[in-house]
């Protein structure tokens, strides 16, 4: 059994993993994560995007997600050091669940893609705000706009008011844009059949809106989390 954790800008998420199978995800604030939330009697494995957080459990015997780890990934194409734990986490899913080229779409406060190619080596990717963070840019950074709610459809014409003008200028951009990055790393693979992954707590969103997208599930991360500390404890 492995305890592994994913800590991320909003939220962290953490569960136990037996013989590949998650149990029960939970969630909280990143804030509130700390070291008593981690078992006793069991190897722990985590990803961090947070310095704050990372600091605060150094003191834990924790293998950590970093560029310095052994994976089943070519990373040499990059600029491998300054890729995040999260983001490596999930290029080692995708080279765990298929053998074709792959793409990953996280969904959160902020959305990433990750692209590997068929000879699994890492090609790189995109970084660009999530739907909330650009409500809360235009909200604080406007003297008018309100901070509007996530709704998980877009209005059926024009914005005629200021919450669906907001709407349609923030979600239907952001669905362009994703539109427009898979477009992109198409043009990067050309001649490969390419399989394109969701996941991220606005993962339904936007595989409503981009049929190409299909879920990774919740524990995508994770389990890119639990196989890289498998890869790196193998006999």
């Amino acid at each position: 059994m492995l305890f592994v954790f994913n800590i991320g800008n909003t939220h962290a998420q953490y569960t136990t993993i037996d013989n590949k199978k998650c149990g029960d995800i939970k969630c909280c604030d990143t804030s509130d994560f700390n070291a008593k939330l981690i078992p006793s009697g069991i190897p722990v494995a985590g990803a961090s995007v947070v310095p704050a957080v990372t600091l605060k459990l150094s003191g834990q015997d924790i293998f950590w997600i970093n560029s310095s780890i052994k994976s089943n990934i070519d990373f040499s194409m990059t600029d491998h050091p300054a890729v995040g734990a999260d983001r490596i986490a999930n290029v080692i899913r995708l080279g765990e669940i298929t053998s074709r080229a792959a793409v990953c779409f996280d969904f959160g406060t902020a959305i990433t893609m990750e692209v590997v190619d068929a000879k699994r080596r890492f090609r790189g990717g995109a970084i660009m705000p999530g739907r909330t963070l650009l409500r809360r840019s235009l909200n604080d950074y406007t003297a008018q706009l309100p901070l509007i709610d996530l709704f998980q459809s877009l209005p059926d014409n024009l914005g005629v008011n200021t919450v669906d003008a907001m709407r349609l200028g923030i979600d239907g951009g952001v669905i362009g844009s994703v539109r427009w990055l898979i477009k992109r790393a198409k043009e990067n693979l050309p001649d490969q059949e390419i399989d394109f992954f969701g996941i991220g707590g606005d993962t339904d969103f936007f595989t409503w809106f981009i049929p190409e997208l299909k879920s990774g599930g919740t524990d995508f991360t994770l389990q890119g989390i639990r196989r890289a500390w498998e890869i790196n404890n193998e006999s």
